[in-house]
Protein backbone atom coordinates (compact mmCIF):
# COMPACT_ATOMS: atom_id res chain seq x y z
CA UNK A 1 0.00 0.00 0.00
CA UNK A 2 1.40 3.41 -0.95
CA UNK A 3 2.03 6.14 1.62
CA UNK A 4 -0.77 8.28 0.21
CA UNK A 5 -3.34 5.49 0.44
CA UNK A 6 -2.13 4.49 3.91
CA UNK A 7 -2.39 7.97 5.44
CA UNK A 8 -5.70 8.67 3.70
CA UNK A 9 -7.09 5.41 5.10
CA UNK A 10 -5.78 6.22 8.58
CA UNK A 11 -7.33 9.70 8.50
CA UNK A 12 -10.66 8.32 7.33
CA UNK A 13 -10.57 5.69 10.07
CA UNK A 14 -9.98 8.41 12.65
CA UNK A 15 -12.94 10.36 11.30
CA UNK A 16 -15.13 7.26 11.21
CA UNK A 17 -14.13 6.48 14.78
CA UNK A 18 -16.42 9.27 15.92
CA UNK A 19 -19.36 7.24 14.66
CA UNK A 20 -18.45 4.38 16.99
CA UNK A 21 -18.25 6.55 20.10
CA UNK A 22 -20.98 7.58 22.47
CA UNK A 23 -24.02 9.54 21.37
CA UNK A 24 -22.33 12.86 22.16
CA UNK A 25 -19.41 12.15 19.83
CA UNK A 26 -21.81 11.01 17.12
CA UNK A 27 -23.87 14.17 17.42
CA UNK A 28 -20.71 16.28 17.36
CA UNK A 29 -19.48 14.56 14.20
CA UNK A 30 -22.85 14.95 12.50
CA UNK A 31 -22.96 18.64 13.49
CA UNK A 32 -19.47 19.18 12.05
CA UNK A 33 -20.37 17.37 8.85
CA UNK A 34 -23.57 19.38 8.38
CA UNK A 35 -21.77 22.67 9.12
CA UNK A 36 -18.92 21.95 6.71
CA UNK A 37 -21.32 20.84 3.98
CA UNK A 38 -23.52 23.90 4.46
CA UNK A 39 -20.57 26.29 4.31
CA UNK A 40 -19.21 24.52 1.23
CA UNK A 41 -22.52 24.86 -0.60
CA UNK A 42 -23.00 28.47 0.50
CA UNK A 43 -19.43 29.43 -0.42
CA UNK A 44 -19.69 27.75 -3.81
CA UNK A 45 -22.93 29.60 -4.57
CA UNK A 46 -21.53 32.96 -3.50
CA UNK A 47 -18.43 32.49 -5.63
CA UNK A 48 -20.56 31.34 -8.57
CA UNK A 49 -22.82 34.40 -8.27
CA UNK A 50 -19.81 36.62 -8.99
CA UNK A 51 -20.53 35.85 -12.64
CA UNK A 52 -23.41 38.32 -12.40
CA UNK A 53 -21.05 41.13 -11.38
CA UNK A 54 -18.84 43.12 -13.77
CA UNK A 55 -15.81 41.07 -14.76
CA UNK A 56 -13.26 43.45 -13.22
CA UNK A 57 -15.14 43.58 -9.91
CA UNK A 58 -15.49 39.77 -9.87
CA UNK A 59 -11.77 39.42 -10.49
CA UNK A 60 -10.95 41.80 -7.65
CA UNK A 61 -13.22 39.93 -5.24
CA UNK A 62 -11.71 36.56 -6.15
CA UNK A 63 -8.18 37.95 -5.74
CA UNK A 64 -9.03 39.19 -2.23
CA UNK A 65 -10.85 35.94 -1.39
CA UNK A 66 -7.92 33.76 -2.49
CA UNK A 67 -5.53 35.88 -0.42
CA UNK A 68 -7.82 35.55 2.62
CA UNK A 69 -7.98 31.77 2.10
CA UNK A 70 -4.19 31.60 2.21
CA UNK A 71 -4.10 33.77 5.33
CA UNK A 72 -6.66 31.51 6.97
CA UNK A 73 -4.60 28.41 6.17
CA UNK A 74 -1.58 30.12 7.70
CA UNK A 75 -3.29 31.10 10.96
CA UNK A 76 -5.99 28.52 11.73
CA UNK A 77 -3.69 25.44 11.87
CA UNK A 78 -1.53 27.28 14.39
CA UNK A 79 -4.61 27.74 16.57
CA UNK A 80 -5.35 24.00 16.21
CA UNK A 81 -1.79 22.98 17.13
CA UNK A 82 -2.02 20.51 20.00
CA UNK A 83 -5.51 19.38 18.98
CA UNK A 84 -4.63 17.71 15.68
CA UNK A 85 -1.75 15.25 16.10
CA UNK A 86 -0.97 15.30 12.36
CA UNK A 87 0.17 18.93 12.71
CA UNK A 88 3.02 18.08 15.10
CA UNK A 89 5.89 16.14 13.49
CA UNK A 90 6.98 14.93 16.94
CA UNK A 91 3.78 12.85 17.15
CA UNK A 92 4.78 11.00 13.97
CA UNK A 93 8.56 10.84 14.45
CA UNK A 94 8.56 7.17 15.54
CA UNK A 95 6.87 5.95 12.37
CA UNK A 96 9.28 3.85 10.23
CA UNK A 97 9.15 6.32 7.34
CA UNK A 98 11.71 8.46 5.60
CA UNK A 99 11.31 12.22 5.70
CA UNK A 100 9.91 12.49 2.17
CA UNK A 101 7.45 9.67 2.80
CA UNK A 102 6.37 11.30 6.05
CA UNK A 103 5.91 14.63 4.25
CA UNK A 104 3.73 12.96 1.62
CA UNK A 105 1.69 11.32 4.35
CA UNK A 106 1.25 14.54 6.30
CA UNK A 107 0.17 16.33 3.12
CA UNK A 108 -2.35 13.56 2.45
CA UNK A 109 -3.70 13.84 5.99
CA UNK A 110 -4.02 17.60 5.53
CA UNK A 111 -6.22 17.33 2.45
CA UNK A 112 -8.34 14.45 3.79
CA UNK A 113 -11.41 15.46 5.74
CA UNK A 114 -14.59 17.45 5.54
CA UNK A 115 -13.06 20.89 6.09
CA UNK A 116 -10.33 20.64 3.42
CA UNK A 117 -12.94 19.26 1.02
CA UNK A 118 -15.24 22.18 1.85
CA UNK A 119 -12.45 24.68 1.17
CA UNK A 120 -11.68 23.02 -2.17
CA UNK A 121 -15.35 23.22 -3.15
CA UNK A 122 -15.51 26.92 -2.26
CA UNK A 123 -12.31 27.60 -4.20
CA UNK A 124 -13.71 25.73 -7.21
CA UNK A 125 -16.71 28.06 -7.16
CA UNK A 126 -14.42 30.80 -8.49
CA UNK A 127 -14.05 28.75 -11.66
CA UNK A 128 -17.77 29.15 -12.32
CA UNK A 129 -17.93 32.79 -11.30
CA UNK A 130 -14.80 34.10 -12.97
CA UNK A 131 -13.55 31.97 -15.86
CA UNK A 132 -14.66 33.10 -19.31
CA UNK A 133 -13.93 31.31 -22.56
CA UNK A 134 -11.98 28.14 -23.19
CA UNK A 135 -8.72 29.67 -21.98
CA UNK A 136 -10.19 30.68 -18.65
CA UNK A 137 -11.61 27.19 -18.09
CA UNK A 138 -8.39 25.44 -19.13
CA UNK A 139 -6.32 27.62 -16.81
CA UNK A 140 -9.00 27.72 -14.12
CA UNK A 141 -8.76 24.05 -13.17
CA UNK A 142 -4.99 24.10 -12.49
CA UNK A 143 -5.38 27.53 -10.86
CA UNK A 144 -7.84 26.09 -8.32
CA UNK A 145 -5.60 23.09 -7.64
CA UNK A 146 -2.47 25.23 -7.31
CA UNK A 147 -4.25 27.64 -4.98
CA UNK A 148 -5.32 24.72 -2.80
CA UNK A 149 -1.83 23.16 -2.86
CA UNK A 150 -0.27 26.54 -2.04
CA UNK A 151 -2.49 26.90 1.02
CA UNK A 152 -1.75 23.39 2.30
CA UNK A 153 2.02 23.50 1.73
CA UNK A 154 2.38 26.97 3.23
CA UNK A 155 0.36 25.90 6.24
CA UNK A 156 2.51 22.81 6.75
CA UNK A 157 5.73 24.78 6.38
CA UNK A 158 4.69 27.25 9.07
CA UNK A 159 3.40 24.69 11.58
CA UNK A 160 6.44 22.44 11.12
CA UNK A 161 8.91 25.31 11.45
CA UNK A 162 7.23 26.59 14.60
CA UNK A 163 6.40 23.19 16.12
CA UNK A 164 9.31 23.31 18.56
CA UNK A 165 8.37 26.75 19.85
CA UNK A 166 4.65 25.93 19.98
CA UNK A 167 5.33 23.10 22.41
CA UNK A 168 6.74 25.59 24.93
CA UNK A 169 4.66 27.82 27.16
CA UNK A 170 6.34 31.00 25.95
CA UNK A 171 5.71 30.08 22.33
CA UNK A 172 2.03 29.42 23.03
CA UNK A 173 1.74 32.76 24.79
CA UNK A 174 3.25 34.58 21.81
CA UNK A 175 0.90 32.71 19.47
CA UNK A 176 -2.12 33.62 21.59
CA UNK A 177 -1.30 37.32 21.60
CA UNK A 178 -0.41 37.33 17.89
CA UNK A 179 -3.63 35.55 16.93
CA UNK A 180 -5.74 38.00 18.89
CA UNK A 181 -3.94 40.93 17.26
CA UNK A 182 -4.66 39.38 13.84
CA UNK A 183 -8.35 39.16 14.76
CA UNK A 184 -8.35 42.81 15.83
CA UNK A 185 -6.55 43.97 12.69
CA UNK A 186 -9.02 42.00 10.57
CA UNK A 187 -11.79 44.22 11.93
CA UNK A 188 -10.11 47.46 10.86
CA UNK A 189 -11.43 47.50 7.26
CA UNK A 190 -14.95 46.89 8.53
CA UNK A 191 -14.63 49.67 11.09
CA UNK A 192 -13.19 52.06 8.52
CA UNK A 193 -16.01 51.43 6.06
CA UNK A 194 -18.63 51.76 8.80
CA UNK A 195 -17.29 55.18 9.64
CA UNK A 196 -17.57 56.29 6.01
CA UNK A 197 -13.82 56.98 5.83
CA UNK A 198 -13.47 55.50 2.38
CA UNK A 199 -15.30 54.40 -0.74
CA UNK A 200 -15.74 50.59 -0.62
CA UNK A 201 -15.25 50.27 -4.36
CA UNK A 202 -12.06 52.33 -4.28
CA UNK A 203 -10.77 50.40 -1.26
CA UNK A 204 -11.47 47.10 -3.03
CA UNK A 205 -9.67 48.33 -6.13
CA UNK A 206 -6.59 49.40 -4.15
CA UNK A 207 -6.53 46.23 -2.07
CA UNK A 208 -6.91 43.97 -5.09
CA UNK A 209 -4.25 45.97 -6.91
CA UNK A 210 -1.77 45.11 -4.18
CA UNK A 211 -2.84 41.49 -3.68
CA UNK A 212 -2.90 40.87 -7.43
CA UNK A 213 0.90 40.40 -7.35
CA UNK A 214 0.82 37.86 -4.55
CA UNK A 215 0.74 34.13 -5.42
CA UNK A 216 -3.00 33.77 -4.66
CA UNK A 217 -3.67 36.92 -6.66
CA UNK A 218 -1.74 35.51 -9.58
CA UNK A 219 -3.78 32.30 -9.49
CA UNK A 220 -7.03 34.30 -9.50
CA UNK A 221 -5.79 36.66 -12.24
CA UNK A 222 -4.72 33.71 -14.39
CA UNK A 223 -8.25 32.35 -14.18
CA UNK A 224 -9.70 35.71 -15.20
CA UNK A 225 -7.11 36.39 -17.93
CA UNK A 226 -7.04 33.00 -19.63
CA UNK A 227 -4.10 33.98 -21.86
CA UNK A 228 -0.34 33.67 -22.01
CA UNK A 229 0.07 36.04 -19.06
CA UNK A 230 -2.14 33.79 -16.98
CA UNK A 231 -0.15 30.75 -18.07
CA UNK A 232 3.09 32.42 -16.95
CA UNK A 233 1.52 33.31 -13.62
CA UNK A 234 0.43 29.72 -13.03
CA UNK A 235 3.93 28.53 -13.89
CA UNK A 236 5.33 30.89 -11.25
CA UNK A 237 2.83 29.67 -8.65
CA UNK A 238 3.66 26.04 -9.48
CA UNK A 239 7.39 26.70 -9.02
CA UNK A 240 6.65 28.46 -5.74
CA UNK A 241 4.63 25.48 -4.49
CA UNK A 242 7.55 23.17 -5.33
CA UNK A 243 10.01 25.46 -3.51
CA UNK A 244 7.78 25.70 -0.46
CA UNK A 245 7.39 21.94 -0.49
CA UNK A 246 11.17 21.51 -0.55
CA UNK A 247 11.54 23.97 2.33
CA UNK A 248 8.87 22.09 4.24
CA UNK A 249 10.74 18.79 3.82
CA UNK A 250 13.93 20.46 5.07
CA UNK A 251 12.07 21.94 8.07
CA UNK A 252 10.48 18.55 8.77
CA UNK A 253 13.86 16.82 8.64
CA UNK A 254 15.25 19.35 11.13
CA UNK A 255 12.22 19.16 13.43
CA UNK A 256 12.54 15.38 13.70
CA UNK A 257 16.07 15.57 15.13
CA UNK A 258 15.90 18.73 17.24
CA UNK A 259 15.48 18.30 21.03
CA UNK A 260 12.04 19.09 22.45
CA UNK A 261 12.33 22.34 24.39
CA UNK A 262 9.10 21.62 26.24
CA UNK A 263 10.77 18.74 28.13
CA UNK A 264 13.62 20.83 29.51
CA UNK A 265 13.66 21.44 33.22
CA UNK A 266 11.95 24.60 34.38
CA UNK A 267 12.75 26.73 37.38
CA UNK A 268 10.49 26.56 40.40
CA UNK A 269 9.65 29.81 42.14
CA UNK A 270 8.78 30.09 45.75
CA UNK A 271 5.22 31.28 46.32
CA UNK A 272 4.72 34.47 48.29
CA UNK A 273 1.58 33.22 50.06
CA UNK A 274 -0.37 36.47 49.66
CA UNK A 275 -3.71 34.66 49.79
CA UNK A 276 -2.84 33.17 53.19
CA UNK A 277 -2.50 36.68 54.61
CA UNK A 278 -6.14 37.49 53.92
CA UNK A 279 -7.90 34.12 54.07
CA UNK A 280 -7.72 31.52 56.82
CA UNK A 281 -6.01 28.28 55.90
CA UNK A 282 -8.53 25.85 54.47
CA UNK A 283 -10.27 24.64 51.30
CA UNK A 284 -11.32 28.15 50.22
CA UNK A 285 -7.79 29.55 50.39
CA UNK A 286 -6.44 26.46 48.59
CA UNK A 287 -8.90 26.83 45.71
CA UNK A 288 -8.21 30.57 45.39
CA UNK A 289 -4.45 29.92 45.30
CA UNK A 290 -4.88 27.20 42.66
CA UNK A 291 -7.12 29.34 40.45
CA UNK A 292 -4.76 32.32 40.64
CA UNK A 293 -1.97 30.02 39.48
CA UNK A 294 -4.14 28.88 36.58
CA UNK A 295 -4.83 32.47 35.59
CA UNK A 296 -1.14 33.35 35.80
CA UNK A 297 0.35 30.24 34.17
CA UNK A 298 -2.32 28.68 31.94
CA UNK A 299 -2.18 30.11 28.38
CA UNK A 300 -5.90 29.52 27.80
CA UNK A 301 -6.80 31.56 30.86
CA UNK A 302 -4.69 34.47 29.68
CA UNK A 303 -6.27 34.25 26.24
CA UNK A 304 -9.73 34.52 27.79
CA UNK A 305 -8.84 37.57 29.87
CA UNK A 306 -7.02 39.28 27.04
CA UNK A 307 -9.90 38.54 24.66
CA UNK A 308 -12.36 40.21 27.03
CA UNK A 309 -10.30 43.40 27.03
CA UNK A 310 -9.74 43.35 23.25
CA UNK A 311 -13.41 42.77 22.43
CA UNK A 312 -14.43 45.59 24.77
CA UNK A 313 -11.90 47.93 23.14
CA UNK A 314 -13.13 47.10 19.63
CA UNK A 315 -16.75 47.62 20.69
CA UNK A 316 -15.84 50.93 22.29
CA UNK A 317 -14.29 52.20 19.07
CA UNK A 318 -17.08 50.89 16.85
CA UNK A 319 -20.05 52.00 18.98
CA UNK A 320 -18.57 55.40 19.76
CA UNK A 321 -18.12 56.22 16.08
CA UNK A 322 -21.44 54.78 14.94
CA UNK A 323 -23.73 56.00 17.73
CA UNK A 324 -21.90 59.14 18.73
CA UNK A 325 -21.24 57.84 22.23
CA UNK A 326 -24.42 58.08 24.28
CA UNK A 327 -24.50 58.62 28.00
CA UNK A 328 -25.16 54.94 28.72
CA UNK A 329 -22.37 53.67 26.46
CA UNK A 330 -19.73 53.35 29.25
CA UNK A 331 -22.23 51.29 31.24
CA UNK A 332 -22.87 49.00 28.27
CA UNK A 333 -19.17 48.55 27.53
CA UNK A 334 -18.28 47.72 31.13
CA UNK A 335 -21.16 45.25 31.36
CA UNK A 336 -20.02 43.56 28.13
CA UNK A 337 -16.49 43.28 29.49
CA UNK A 338 -17.84 41.75 32.69
CA UNK A 339 -19.91 39.19 30.82
CA UNK A 340 -16.96 38.27 28.58
CA UNK A 341 -14.92 37.57 31.70
CA UNK A 342 -17.75 35.73 33.46
CA UNK A 343 -18.41 33.45 30.47
CA UNK A 344 -15.06 31.81 31.15
CA UNK A 345 -16.67 30.23 34.22
CA UNK A 346 -19.32 28.48 32.12
CA UNK A 347 -17.26 25.25 32.24
CA UNK A 348 -15.45 25.74 35.52
CA UNK A 349 -14.37 22.12 35.98
CA UNK A 350 -13.32 21.41 32.40
CA UNK A 351 -9.80 22.73 32.83
CA UNK A 352 -9.19 20.35 35.78
CA UNK A 353 -9.81 17.33 33.56
CA UNK A 354 -9.06 13.92 35.07
CA UNK A 355 -7.59 15.49 38.22
CA UNK A 356 -11.09 16.58 39.23
CA UNK A 357 -11.58 13.20 40.91
CA UNK A 358 -9.20 14.31 43.70
CA UNK A 359 -11.37 17.37 44.32
CA UNK A 360 -14.48 15.21 44.22
CA UNK A 361 -13.04 12.94 46.93
CA UNK A 362 -12.33 15.98 49.10
CA UNK A 363 -15.77 17.59 48.67
CA UNK A 364 -17.65 15.29 51.03
CA UNK A 365 -20.87 17.31 50.85
CA UNK A 366 -22.72 19.97 48.92
CA UNK A 367 -21.02 22.54 51.12
CA UNK A 368 -17.61 21.35 49.93
CA UNK A 369 -18.61 21.74 46.28
CA UNK A 370 -20.08 25.17 47.01
CA UNK A 371 -16.82 26.16 48.70
CA UNK A 372 -14.87 25.05 45.64
CA UNK A 373 -17.07 27.20 43.38
CA UNK A 374 -16.76 30.11 45.79
CA UNK A 375 -12.97 29.88 45.63
CA UNK A 376 -13.01 29.87 41.84
CA UNK A 377 -15.31 32.91 41.76
CA UNK A 378 -13.29 34.79 44.38
CA UNK A 379 -10.05 34.25 42.49
CA UNK A 380 -11.62 35.59 39.30
CA UNK A 381 -13.21 38.53 41.11
CA UNK A 382 -9.88 39.58 42.63
CA UNK A 383 -8.65 40.33 39.12
CA UNK A 384 -11.90 41.16 37.37
CA UNK A 385 -13.19 43.85 39.73
CA UNK A 386 -10.13 46.16 39.43
CA UNK A 387 -9.99 45.44 35.68
CA UNK A 388 -13.64 46.41 35.25
CA UNK A 389 -13.01 49.63 37.16
CA UNK A 390 -10.20 50.46 34.71
CA UNK A 391 -12.48 49.65 31.76
CA UNK A 392 -15.22 51.88 33.18
CA UNK A 393 -12.83 54.80 33.68
CA UNK A 394 -11.37 54.39 30.19
CA UNK A 395 -14.83 54.09 28.59
CA UNK A 396 -16.15 57.13 30.49
CA UNK A 397 -13.22 59.30 29.46
CA UNK A 398 -13.13 57.98 25.89
CA UNK A 399 -16.81 58.65 25.28
CA UNK A 400 -16.74 62.01 27.03
CA UNK A 401 -19.13 61.03 29.87
CA UNK A 402 -17.02 60.87 33.05
CA UNK A 403 -20.16 61.19 35.18
CA UNK A 404 -21.15 57.64 34.23
CA UNK A 405 -17.93 56.07 35.48
CA UNK A 406 -19.33 55.15 38.91
CA UNK A 407 -22.60 53.69 37.50
CA UNK A 408 -20.54 51.77 34.95
CA UNK A 409 -18.32 50.28 37.65
CA UNK A 410 -21.31 49.22 39.75
CA UNK A 411 -23.07 47.72 36.72
CA UNK A 412 -19.95 45.84 35.68
CA UNK A 413 -19.57 44.32 39.13
CA UNK A 414 -23.23 43.30 39.10
CA UNK A 415 -22.93 41.74 35.64
CA UNK A 416 -19.85 39.84 36.81
CA UNK A 417 -21.75 38.28 39.71
CA UNK A 418 -24.65 37.48 37.43
CA UNK A 419 -22.40 35.71 34.94
CA UNK A 420 -20.60 33.75 37.65
CA UNK A 421 -23.91 32.54 39.09
CA UNK A 422 -25.17 31.35 35.70
CA UNK A 423 -21.76 29.84 34.87
CA UNK A 424 -21.91 27.73 38.04
CA UNK A 425 -25.12 26.11 36.89
CA UNK A 426 -23.93 25.44 33.31
CA UNK A 427 -20.68 23.98 34.70
CA UNK A 428 -22.57 21.12 36.36
CA UNK A 429 -25.48 20.78 33.92
CA UNK A 430 -23.51 20.78 30.64
CA UNK A 431 -19.88 19.95 31.52
CA UNK A 432 -17.36 19.01 28.84
CA UNK A 433 -13.69 18.17 28.53
CA UNK A 434 -11.17 20.86 27.67
CA UNK A 435 -8.38 19.31 25.53
CA UNK A 436 -4.76 19.07 26.55
CA UNK A 437 -3.02 22.22 27.72
CA UNK A 438 -0.83 22.59 24.63
CA UNK A 439 -3.35 24.72 22.76
CA UNK A 440 -4.47 28.09 24.08
CA UNK A 441 -7.55 28.20 21.85
CA UNK A 442 -8.87 24.72 22.59
CA UNK A 443 -12.57 24.54 23.34
CA UNK A 444 -13.82 20.97 23.65
CA UNK A 445 -12.53 17.55 22.70
CA UNK A 446 -13.82 16.00 19.46
CA UNK A 447 -17.38 14.88 19.91
CA UNK A 448 -18.21 17.42 22.62
CA UNK A 449 -18.54 20.50 20.45
CA UNK A 450 -22.31 20.26 20.82
CA UNK A 451 -22.01 20.46 24.62
CA UNK A 452 -19.72 23.45 24.39
CA UNK A 453 -22.18 25.22 22.09
CA UNK A 454 -25.12 24.32 24.35
CA UNK A 455 -23.23 25.56 27.41
CA UNK A 456 -22.39 28.90 25.80
CA UNK A 457 -25.91 29.31 24.43
CA UNK A 458 -27.51 28.40 27.75
CA UNK A 459 -25.26 30.79 29.67
CA UNK A 460 -26.00 33.60 27.23
CA UNK A 461 -29.76 33.08 27.42
CA UNK A 462 -29.69 32.78 31.21
CA UNK A 463 -27.69 35.97 31.61
CA UNK A 464 -29.95 37.80 29.16
CA UNK A 465 -33.10 36.81 31.05
CA UNK A 466 -31.71 37.64 34.48
CA UNK A 467 -30.43 40.99 33.19
CA UNK A 468 -33.89 42.21 32.18
CA UNK A 469 -34.69 43.79 35.61
CA UNK A 470 -31.79 46.18 35.01
CA UNK A 471 -31.77 46.47 31.22
CA UNK A 472 -35.33 47.80 31.05
CA UNK A 473 -34.82 50.62 33.62
CA UNK A 474 -31.53 51.60 31.97
CA UNK A 475 -33.27 51.85 28.60
CA UNK A 476 -35.77 54.19 30.24
CA UNK A 477 -32.92 56.33 31.58
CA UNK A 478 -33.16 55.33 35.25
CA UNK A 479 -29.44 55.24 36.05
CA UNK A 480 -30.09 55.02 39.79
CA UNK A 481 -30.72 51.26 39.43
CA UNK A 482 -26.96 50.85 38.88
CA UNK A 483 -26.51 51.31 42.64
CA UNK A 484 -28.42 48.04 43.16
CA UNK A 485 -26.49 46.08 40.52
CA UNK A 486 -23.65 44.79 42.81
CA UNK A 487 -26.17 43.46 45.35
CA UNK A 488 -28.26 41.85 42.62
CA UNK A 489 -25.14 40.27 41.12
CA UNK A 490 -23.99 38.99 44.52
CA UNK A 491 -27.41 37.47 45.15
CA UNK A 492 -27.37 35.77 41.73
CA UNK A 493 -23.86 34.42 42.39
CA UNK A 494 -24.78 33.00 45.80
CA UNK A 495 -28.03 31.41 44.62
CA UNK A 496 -26.45 30.08 41.41
CA UNK A 497 -23.53 28.63 43.35
CA UNK A 498 -25.81 26.87 45.85
CA UNK A 499 -28.04 25.51 43.10
CA UNK A 500 -24.98 24.28 41.20
CA UNK A 501 -23.63 22.62 44.36
CA UNK A 502 -26.90 20.77 44.89
CA UNK A 503 -27.11 19.60 41.26
CA UNK A 504 -23.40 18.87 40.92
CA UNK A 505 -22.99 16.89 44.13
CA UNK A 506 -25.87 14.61 43.13
CA UNK A 507 -24.16 13.81 39.82
CA UNK A 508 -20.46 13.91 40.71
CA UNK A 509 -19.62 10.67 38.84
CA UNK A 510 -21.20 12.01 35.65
CA UNK A 511 -19.46 15.34 36.15
CA UNK A 512 -16.04 13.73 36.57
CA UNK A 513 -16.66 11.48 33.57
CA UNK A 514 -17.78 14.36 31.36
CA UNK A 515 -14.58 16.37 31.94
CA UNK A 516 -12.28 13.33 31.66
CA UNK A 517 -12.93 12.30 28.06
CA UNK A 518 -9.92 11.33 25.96
CA UNK A 519 -8.80 14.29 23.88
Amino acid sequence: MTTVALFAQLKLRLLAGNLRGDIQRKLGFVFTLITATGLAVLGFLLMSLLRLAPHDVAAQLVIVAFAMFLLGWMVVPLLAFGLDDTLDPAKLSLLPLRTRELAIGMFTASVTGVWPAAMLVVTAGALVGLATGAGGVLLGVPAVLLQFALCVVTSRLITTSLSGALRTRRGRDVLAVSALLVVVLAQLPNLVMNQGLGDPAAMLDRLAGVLRWTPPGMAAHAMADGGLVGLAELAFVAVLVVVLGWLWIKALSRALVMPDASTQAASVRRESGLVDRFLPDGPLAAVVTKELKYIRREPRSRVGWFSAVVVTAVLAFSLTRSTGGGESLPIVLTAVGALMIALQSGNAFGIDGRSLWMNAVAFGSERGLATDLAGRHLAGALIAMPLLAVIAVAAGLFTGHPATIVPAVLTGWGALGLGLGVGSVTSVVVPYTVPERMNAFSGAVPGQGGQAFASALGATLGIALLSLPFVVPLVLGWLWVCALAPFYGLLAEVLGRRLAARIGYARLPELVGAVSKAS
